[in-house]
């Protein structure tokens, strides 16, 4: 590691020296009469020297973020291990018992009164096994307070927190994020890695950055400034001490700062922070369309440009945009006299207007342009979101979660994921509203599961002859069966309206 630090400040100094330079060299090639010398605007007088005195000031009003989690887990720690049944408990011990987990992030007072900003994944569970127990706010004198959940939302990742001071507290105010430039200066204060108070510099990289992620948000505001685990929640600044993003993710191949960092802007969380402060509850215009990219392919195949406009998949029965006349094959280019563009999605058009509004919508089929009137809806969750998306044919693989662990650790016991039968995804792959059981999400292409024929889509109705009904009578099932040493389970499955099949599958060792 010595070694490897050793280069890298090699490769710093070198790229210093080289830097200084360039400038003199540069000035001395590019002749004083050439119109095609690019003349850069002079800082202004007050550039800061120093971000220390606005650090100062800004420092008292962001608070470190603590909570105390209750998580379920396993008596027996060799469960689904080779060690599992050596002392003589198999598979759990038939039980359950509870331990404690704490997370950390960063947050921001807003008000005198002790309402504070953060992430809404700052305070909630880390999974479906855990519970908050408590949230602790933590001031920069090491004060601390026993947060309230006021409000929370979890499309936009913010929430809003409340504290009971004595006396008033120092707080920031929201800015105006839609004049921020590419280039501008950004202060990140927060609380990375634990490390309360730790103040960051840089600028902002790009404007309305697309992720990639979908939703009705994905629509960030990039800065190299660095930002770390920790940084969530926490405060962006601009030069004027406004907040102009909540800082909220990273891209990082090795979890740490590489320079690219996410916030979201104010223009986004002011609105939404004003409804979560009154205890009110957001809602979302919704069309009712599930939508994708013009990508280049998809593009050429229709004749369009790409990078103008998305594509509807299919339309949701009894929605908006079927009421409209919205159909599949579509591409929407234009809402509310807005262009639809990778930076301006269609997602986020409509999220940001109020349910039932009337849009203009501009859509192409067949090449030519139609004109049509939508009624908006209300967004559904995003949960509610992300089961209605299903697609039974499409060949995802096994997910896995931050720390590395697959989305479902039991039942990747059988080497693959299921959700909960809802009546749109009864819909998709074709059973009865009325079936009950649980449908495969994803398969490990080299598990057993998969060799034996079983595929995202099928649905899942008995374990070892007992019904199904959720993915929580799935665990269990598969815990019973590690208990009573099986090394197998028999599956009864089901495939659109083909005759149910049992079909044997090994337990997969952990």
């Amino acid at each position: 590691m010595r070694y490897a630090y050793g280069i890298s400040a090699a490769l710093l100094l070198a790229g210093s020296v080289s830097a200084l330079t360039g400038v003199g060299s540069a000035g001395a090639q590019v002749a004083a009469n050439d119109s095609r010398a690019i003349k850069a605007a002079v800082p202004p007088a007050g550039a800061p020297m120093s971000f220390a005195d606005l650090t100062e000031q800004l420092q008292p009003a962001v608070v470190n973020i603590s909570t105390t989690q209750k998580v379920r887990v396993s008596n027996n720690p060799f469960a689904g291990t080779p060690f599992d049944g050596m002392f003589g408990n198999r598979g759990g011990g038939g039980g359950e018992q509870t331990r404690q987990a704490q997370s950390l992030g960063s947050g921001f007072i807003i008000s005198a009164d002790g309402y504070i900003v953060t992430n809404n994944h700052v305070v909630a569970p880390g999974n479906q096994n855990a519970t908050i127990e408590s949230i602790t706010v933590i001031m920069p004198d090491r004060t601390e307070y026993v947060a309230t959940l006021v409000g929370r939302d979890a499309a936009s990742d913010i929430a809003v927190l409340k504290i009971n001071a004595k006396k008033d507290l120092p707080f920031v105010k929201f800015g105006d994020s839609t004049g921020a430039r590419v280039g501008d200066w950004v202060i990140a204060i927060g609380n990375p890695f634990g490390l309360g108070g730790t103040v960051t510099t840089g600028i902002l990289s790009a404007i309305h950055r697309n992720t990639g992620q979908g939703g009705a948000y994905d629509r960030f505001l990039q800065t190299d400034a660095s930002i770390n685990r920790g940084n969530s929640g926490g405060p962006m600044f601009d030069l004027n001490g406004n907040v102009i993003g909540i800082n909220n993710a990273i891209i990082s191949p090795t979890g740490g700062n590489v320079g690219i960092g996410f916030a979201i802007p104010a223009e986004v969380a002011a609105p939404i922070v004003d409804i979560l402060r009154k205890g009110e509850k957001i809602e979302r215009g919704y069309l009712g369309v599930q939508i994708s990219p013009l990508t280049e392919d998809l593009a050429d195949s229709l004749g369009l440009e790409k990078n103008r406009g998305e594509f509807i998949q299919s339309v949701v029965p009894g929605e908006g945009a079927a009421k409209a006349g919205i159909q599949a094959g579509d591409v929407v280019v234009k809402v509310n006299g807005r262009e639809v563009t990778p930076d301006q999605t269609l997602s986020y058009l409509v999220a940001n207007l109020p349910v039932g509004t009337k849009v203009p919508i501009e859509i192409l089929r067949n090449g030519k342009t139609v004109k049509l009137n939508a009624t908006l809806g209300t967004r559904p969750s995003e949960e509610e979101l992300a089961t209605s998306s299903f697609d039974p044919d499409a060949e995802d693989a096994m997910g896995e979660d931050e720390n590395g662990a697959s989305a479902d650790a039991t039942a990747q016991a059988l080497g693959l994921s299921v959700v909960d039968l809802t009546p749109t995804i009864a819909r998709q792959i074709g059973v009865p509203a009325t079936q009950e059981g649980v449908v495969v999400s994803t398969v490990n292409p080299n598990g057993d599961a998969a060799q034996k024929g079983i595929r995202r889509g099928f649905l899942i109705t008995s374990v070892n002859r007992s019904a199904i009904k959720t993915s929580a009578d799935l665990d269990k099932a598969i815990a019973s069966a590690k208990q009573a040493k099986r090394e197998a389970v028999l599956l009864q499955v089901k495939r659109g309206t083909r005759d149910a099949r049992f079909i044997a599958v090994r337990l997969k060792d952990d």
